[in-house]
């Protein structure tokens, strides 16, 4: 507190610029709460607040830093969460939503509006909860957002028809399992940028996601990008620093 009334008290008597004392707020310290350090500043920083992994918390620590987080200005998202969670929740922090599908609870606040739009593809339906956790996290960041589902390489046919939408898109999450194939397809019918998910989606051989995530980095198409296995909110987060720009 003193670093910011010291900040305060330069700018009033204007000895420093607005700027600099941004900046310097942008590297003030988190908030220490013995188990977890929150970082407060994050949404100076990214344009984005910290989000919370719940999985492997109690939802005494998740309630604890998600109301570390909260403020009027600044979305809070819980990935990874599921529903006596969001029960737990609810009855401390008003105004929370979950999606089950996508595992995220979350609470909104009124966006900027993003120009551009972000497509989801995903190969196969067994793909969908790791686009609902990446849609869910593009809406929530104010982007613009279509999906299209089960157009995977098995049956390729069913993806031209939705080429005219893929060329409308800022950049495009091709979300695929099993061989990975997609991403490169995708990736090769258009000139956007291109976020791979491998998911866990697949037979023995997949490895549980380790084949697509291989294949999906040993690929021949350029302006492809790969995320982690089932990271649909990394690569939402990624698409959404795209749209931004």
């Amino acid at each position: 507190m003193e670093r910011i009334a010291g900040l305060l008290g330069a700018l009033r008597k204007k000895r420093v610029s607005a700027r600099y004392v941004l900046d310097e707020l942008k590297k003030l310290p988190y908030q220490d709460l013995g188990f977890a350090k929150v970082d407060t500043h994050r949404h100076l920083r990214r344009g984005f607040p910290e989000v919370v992994y719940a999985r492997g918390k109690t939802n005494d620590e998740i309630e604890k830093i998600s109301k570390g987080l909260l403020s009027e200005k600044s979305p809070l998202v819980i990935t990874r969460a599921n529903s006596k969670t969001f029960n737990s929740l609810k009855k401390t922090i008003p105004g929370i939503k979950y999606n089950s599908r996508a595992g995220i609870i979350y609470k909104r606040v009124a966006p900027h509006k993003r120009r551009g739009l972000v497509v989801i593809v995903t190969a196969g339906t067994s793909d969908i909860k790791v686009a609902a956790e990446a849609r869910v996290t593009l809406e929530i960041m104010g982007n613009r957002a279509k999906l299209i589902e089960d157009a995977g390489a098995a049956g390729i046919h069913r993806i031209f028809k939705f080429i005219p939408l893929l060329e409308k898109a800022r950049v495009i999450i091709v979300i695929a399992g099993m061989e990975g194939a997609l991403a490169s397809v995708v990736s090769g019918l258009v000139s956007k940028p291109v976020i791979a998910v491998p998911t866990s989606t697949g037979y023995g051989a997949s490895f549980k996601g380790i084949t697509p995530l291989l294949a999906m980095l040993s690929g021949c198409s350029p302006g492809v990008s790969v995320v982690n296995i089932d990271n649909g909110f990394g690569a939402a987060y990624f698409a959404s620093l795209i749209n931004r720009r």
